[in-house]
């Protein structure tokens, strides 16, 4: 198996993970007997633990490697998911989405840092495509939780199921995977002088700035996009939930397109477009009062942030890379630590807005933050053309952007 498959599967396993247990969570509500306030806080367990990983994830995947350590988490978050079906309270639920919000952090960065290595050694923009594997098993995860729901099946039943499937996966992949050797040099190796930390890099803010940006308008798409066809656009509840499927699918297909378009566009370019195409999506989605108008506003959405996250994270990878092409750990975990706390604050900051006005002004917000993205974008290409270290594509494609 070739490690390219090999880290494929393993952005499709993280995405199933996600969308096997979220998709559950109307299950373990009633199990644990949370209401909604509780559920509230119990759900926030995995936001916190990721947000307090994302600073040490890139320094472990340095250290350790990203074979050991995408093994190592893959598998305990895969050991964790059962465990979900055996909370008895909301406490308890809270305690295991924090341990797999630990978990997940090391899988994600260790991950992006094994796509970034895998496409720098076959000389192609391949990050687009492994993301595409992330949404496609998002949406693999949540469909067979719907199944498993229909079938009667109990969350912890369940969850295991997808447990050992998933651990047998990671045992089909786990020898292909890059990042064999530690981060420890050879005894022989002059190790290469280590760059300046991520914090002091002004381009890494500005990448870690879009990827803000993207998580907040990601997450409230995600979120808050079938509440809001049914308050705002009176569509029903089932009719309403359409518009996340529209959403993630579009990003998901859009995603698979990555590689040719960032050969011809290159990165820059593919992001500033993206997020106009996202800002504009959102902005038909709310100043324009027609559910269908709606729907593609979403779809529309989904595709301008397509290429969000993965074109950053190999952006902050090269960013950080060595002249003799190791590194980039660490700003990978910096972009990461950054982007989550969009993750962790966009939803109660949409629902804030909405309380206090309404949730169309709350989404004019999401459109609007988006719409930075495009600025950013110019002020971090700048940035990477000012400091001489622009990271460069493939030969065979263009670097205009």
């Amino acid at each position: 198996m070739s490690a390219r498959t090999a880290v494929f599967v393993i952005f499709v396993l993280n995405g199933a993970t996600y969308g096997s247990w979220a998709a559950r969570v109307p299950a373990l509500t009633t199990q644990v007997g949370a209401t909604e306030g509780t559920l509230g806080l119990a759900l926030l367990g995995s936001s916190v633990g990721m947000v307090l990983m994302a600073p040490f994830a890139g320094r472990i995947c340095a250290r350790l490697g990203e074979r050991l350590v995408l093994a190592l988490a893959s598998g305990l978050a895969s050991l964790l998911l059962p465990l979900l079906g055996l909370a008895g309270s909301p406490v308890q639920l809270g305690v295991v989405l924090f341990g797999m919000g630990l978990l997940v952090c090391l899988w994600d960065v260790a991950m992006n840092v094994a796509a970034a290595e895998v496409g720098r050694v076959l000389d192609r923009p391949l990050m687009p495509q492994f993301h595409s594997g992330f949404s496609f098993g998002g949406l693999l995860g949540s469909a067979a939780a719907g199944l498993a729901a229909t079938a009667g099946w109990s969350p912890l039943r369940h969850l295991a199921a997808v447990a050992v499937l998933s651990l047998a996966a990671i045992g089909l992949v786990a020898r292909a995977l890059p990042g064999a050797a530690s981060g420890r040099p050879t005894p022989d190796a002059v190790p290469a002088a280590p760059g300046p930390a991520p914090i002091r890099q002004p381009v890494l803010w500005l990448l870690a700035g879009i990827a803000l940006c993207a998580a907040i308008a990601e997450g409230a798409s995600s979120d808050w996009s079938a509440l809001f066809l049914v308050t705002e656009r009176g569509s029903g509840e089932g009719a309403a939930a359409i518009a996340f499927s529209g959403f993630a699918v579009a990003m998901a297909l859009t995603r698979l397109l990555g590689e040719p378009a960032q050969r011809r566009w290159g990165p820059f370019r593919l992001l500033g477009t993206g997020a106009v195409v996202a800002a504009v999506g959102l902005a038909t989605a709310v100043l324009v009062p027609v559910a269908a108008t709606a729907y593609a506003g979403f779809v529309l959405a989904g595709m301008g942030l397509a290429f969000a996250f993965p074109l950053v994270m190999d952006l902050a990878s090269r960013v950080g890379r060595r002249p003799d092409g190791t590194g980039g750990q660490s700003a990978i975990g910096f972009v990461t630590a950054v982007s989550y706390t969009g993750f962790l604050a966009g939803p109660p900051l949409v629902g804030g807005l909405a309380q206090a006005s309404s949730l169309t002004v709350s989404m004019a917000v999401v459109a609007a933050v988006a719409a930075l993205m495009a600025p950013t974008v110019w002020l971090a290409h700048r940035a990477v053309r000012r400091g001489a270290a622009e990271p460069s594509q493939p030969a065979r494609s263009s670097t205009a952007g």
